[in-house]
């Protein structure tokens, strides 16, 4: 997964826009930025977070400053534990070209001390979209942690995996009607992303996304069927 080869991957699945959204960090975002510079492709800035809760929020953002500001935030609300590389494998920060720059010893695979909603709510006063990551999975996600979406907690969208639908969810959940979906690979392999969400806007920034989201201006999102 180094910057030039996720590169290479979305353009050969022809996808116009990414994001970058490691857990509870953002220190490898400029460089897989720099690694598409000059090709037909948007990279998004951004982090999935683990709530205290246990459950996981993509957060999206239009700038690499947007998204490092939230990370210093994001920062001082894990515990000040250092990562154990040998139980949970060493965690690299690369260049453009995927060489090593140096190791994030910070233990990244933990909770914050963040609530779900207010997660929510400070991805949303930084002009971001936040996102519930894999609603469908049977852990670390909204359903399987809370069974609700909590009142106060402003989702852009609700993200399923390839595992279910948008009419699934739906029927099972008849809460979630009120939001749009997005289906991710949530990749952690090149072989896992994926190209089943289509947003039709104008620009890829975040402002056009929520529009998507909201079916404003033309704007709209589709999940495409496996």
């Amino acid at each position: 997964m180094i910057p030039p080869l996720i590169v290479k991957h979305a353009r050969g699945l022809a996808l116009g826009i990414i994001a970058v959204t490691d857990h509870n960090s953002a220190e490898n975002v400029a460089a897989v930025i720099e690694a598409a510079r000059g090709f037909d492709l948007t990279v998004l800035p951004g982090m999935e977070v683990q709530t205290r809760e246990e459950v996981h929020l993509l957060c999206l953002f239009d700038t690499v400053e947007q998204a490092l500001d939230w990370q210093a935030v994001v920062y001082a609300h894990l515990p000040r534990l250092k990562n154990k590389a040998e139980v949970f494998g060493a965690q690299f920060v690369v260049d453009a070209t995927g060489d090593f720059i140096r190791y994030n010893d910070r233990l990244l695979l933990t909770s914050t001390s963040f609530s779900v909603e207010e997660v929510a709510t400070c991805v949303e006063e930084r002009r971001g979209l936040c996102i519930a990551a894999h609603v469908d999975r049977p852990s670390f996600s909204l359903l399987a942690n809370l069974g609700f979406v909590p009142q106060g907690a402003n989702f852009a969208a609700m993200e399923i995996t390839r595992n279910t639908s948008v009419d699934e969810m739906r029927r099972q959940h008849p809460s979630l009607c009120e939001y749009p979906f997005i289906r991710s690979g949530d990749a952690h392999r090149l072989s896992e992303m994926s190209n089943n969400t289509v947003l039709t806007i104008e620009q890829p920034t975040i402002t056009e996304i929520s529009m998507a989201f909201r079916r404003q201006g033309g704007r709209k999102v589709k999940v495409l069927a496996d």
